[in-house]
């Protein structure tokens, strides 16, 4: 796959079948579409390419608006890589993009700028500036694309276990701590990165010392709550290991500020500093204010427990 961000000086670029779209965690459903975007592309003898953006267009049209990312740029690059695709073009979203009217969109960039000859939208995608009470849609996209020579198709809603996959339903997932109906839908582990910091040293009173993580993505959607089996890369390492992570405050010390900590298991070294991805597995329960020390020891031994015999069982993660 090549990637590509446009820009004045990029080069024309060969005849495609595209797809666009911001493709938020490239779920199941994103890559169904894409699937369809590659076998198309393959029939007609032309290059498959996905169009996405750096950064989320709602950012530009609404500026106080945070999103909730289930992927940054580069975990999206390194996912729509996997996906067979022969071009990724990426634009950066801004006012003037913001202000182009779905024809314009599609005749200035997808026409001219990408060469894009067959088009497919998602089943519920829009795009282009719209007045509030414009109706314009899926219909109207194709008689624009009549009209430039743009042929344009719509992809069907993709299903799992009676799940209509999106990215809002995979976020509605996380928020309940749902891991694996929201791994289910994603088609692989829901994955946070971050640097190990400084902690209260709680759990090496405990006898399960944890690294506490500051993310390097602040606008990545953190999972409801609770105790999680989880699988740990350390950064250069090639392998991921075994663990365990607790996001909540901490009652049970009078926490009052979120904190994620992950219990690597048989480890033994120093992280201060270091990259760690945590893959989530399974929830193993909720936050939990415990009466005492002991009792909170021995839950976490439990956890332990339980983790190890999950992770046991999965093959890939």
């Amino acid at each position: 796959m090549e990637t590509i961000y446009l820009n004045k000086l990029t080069r024309r670029l060969p005849p495609c079948v595209a797809t666009i779209g911001f493709f938020d965690g490239v779920h199941q459903g994103h890559c169904y579409l894409i699937n369809k975007v590659v076998e198309t592309a393959r029939q007609e003898g032309l290059v498959s390419m996905v169009v996405t953006f750096a950064n989320h267009p709602r950012q530009v049209i609404q500026p106080d608006w945070r999103p909730q990312l289930l992927s940054t740029l580069d975990e999206k690059v390194a996912l729509l890589s996997q996906t067979g695709i022969d071009l990724l073009v990426i634009l950066h979203f801004d006012r003037t993009m913001a202000d182009l009217s779905a024809y314009d969109f599609m005749h200035d960039i997808l026409l001219s700028r990408l060469n894009v000859k067959t088009l497919f939208t998602g089943y519920d995608n829009r795009f282009g500036h719209r007045e509030p009470d414009s109706t314009e849609g899926f219909d109207d996209y194709v008689q624009y694309g009549h009209e430039m020579g743009m042929n344009v198709l719509q992809g069907e809603p993709f299903r799992t276990s009676d799940v209509r996959v999106s990215s809002s339903k995979v976020r509605h997932f996380l928020q309940e701590g749902q891991i694996e109906l929201a791994n289910q839908c994603l088609g692989h582990s829901y994955e946070l990165t971050g640097k190990v910091v400084s902690g209260e040293h709680i759990g090496s009173g405990l006898g399960f010392p944890t690294a506490n993580l500051q993310l390097t993505a602040a606008d990545k959607q953190i999972p409801a709550p609770g105790v999680y089996a989880v699988k740990v890369r350390i950064e250069g390492s090639p392998a991921s290991t075994a663990g365990m992570m607790n996001i909540g405050s901490r009652p049970t010390f009078g926490g009052s500020h979120q904190t994620l900590e992950v219990h690597v298991f048989r480890f033994s070294g120093n992280l201060y500093g270091q990259m760690l991805s945590v893959s989530f597995v399974s929830r193993l329960r909720s936050e939990t204010k415990f009466d005492s020390r002991e009792a909170l020891v021995a839950q976490l031994k439990e956890d332990a427990r339980r983790t190890e015999e999950i992770l046991n069982q999965v093959t890939e993660i």
